[in-house]
């Protein structure tokens, strides 16, 4: 067995379905990392968590949630219970371009998953659970 190889397929399989929908994302005015940073922000809605979820450094996401704030996407609020803390809430039309472009991965991996069987993609779904 070679790990890094199994590691490899698996990366080029998510950067080429990642590729596949760039164009798409990007007519909706995200980038694939805006669109990752936006997905997360509900469930991890301090800057600070949301880089250590998605593995970014903090200044990056800095960067992207001022990109994200200025088209709209995003707004920054004051914690209520810790006023030295900001807390990220998507917006309106951040919750819908966000469902968009989850939407075209979706289609685009599903695409590729629909090159297996149902036992095959059971199996699949399976052995990535047990791996995570």
């Amino acid at each position: 067995m070679d790990a890094a190889k199994i590691w490899s397929l698996n990366y080029n399989l998510l950067m080429s379905v990642i590729s596949s929908v760039s164009p798409d994302i990007s007519e909706l005015g995200l980038d694939t990392k805006e669109l990752f940073v936006l997905a997360q922000v509900e469930e991890h809605p301090y800057p600070a968590e949301l880089a250590a979820t998605l593995s970014m450094p903090k200044p990056t996401v800095t960067v992207y949630v001022k990109r994200l704030e200025a088209a709209g996407f995003l707004r920054r609020e004051i914690d209520a219970s810790d006023l030295r803390r900001h807390r990220l809430q998507v917006t309106p039309a951040g919750r819908k371009v966000t469902a968009r472009g989850m939407a075209l991965l979706s289609e685009a991996f599903g695409s590729r998953l629909g090159r297996l069987s149902a036992s095959e993609q059971a199996e699949l779904r399976g052995l990535l659970e047990k791996l995570s």
